[in-house]
């Protein structure tokens, strides 16, 4: 007999409902921090490394490669346009968890996902950042995205399972950010 794997939309579920349950009988195995290390190289030009985290109980040695990204800004915003800008890469990050968030919990429900992209944008007011005006906030007054999905879903069911992702809710809450300077 051949043992088959039971994928949907790219995700073992199998393997997911094994996870939950595990979650279920040691609820300390859901707690995870992930890190990064920044490096400023010059302007708003930084590089940042990731590799180790810590989840399922355990510091995870499974990652072979660190992980690099840069953000940059362009130069009509003095950079020189090396990377994208950090409010790219959030809306990079927020688009991709949302739809993650969709794919993982559809698979979980036995909905076919056939196909999914998205568009995002966020408006943000440079009067803030730059200190001009201290009523308008320093970051995005609004973020707007579509997310065009072939499924036998509910465009409703769809935004349900999509709104599991956690930086959905890290930018739709307050999440606490503490900031501690040390000097060299």
């Amino acid at each position: 007999m051949i043992n088959t794997a039971n994928v949907k939309n790219g995700v073992n579920v199998d393997q997911l409902v094994e996870t939950i349950g595990h979650i279920q009988e040691q609820p300390d195995l859901a707690k995870f921090e992930f890190r990064a290390k920044n490096n400023w190289i010059d302007g708003g030009h930084c590089v940042s490394s990731i590799k180790g985290f810590y989840g399922a109980g355990q510091e995870d040695t499974t990652r072979e490669e660190t992980f690099t990204m840069e953000c940059s800004h362009p130069q009509v915003l003095l950079g020189e346009d090396e990377a994208a800008t950090p409010p790219e890469v959030v809306l990079h990050a927020l688009s991709s968890c949302l739809t993650g968030a969709m794919v993982y919990h559809a698979a979980a429900n036995g909905i076919d996902i056939e196909g999914a992209e998205s568009t995002i944008k966020g408006t943000a007011d440079l009067h803030g950042f730059l200190g001009l005006d201290p009523e308008v906030r320093t970051g995005f007054d609004g973020i707007t995205m579509q997310l065009k999905v072939k499924s036998d879903a509910t465009a409703e069911q769809l935004e349900n399972l999509a709104k599991f992702s956690p930086v959905f809710d890290m930018i739709s809450n307050p999440t606490p950010v503490k900031i501690e300077i040390v000097k060299q």
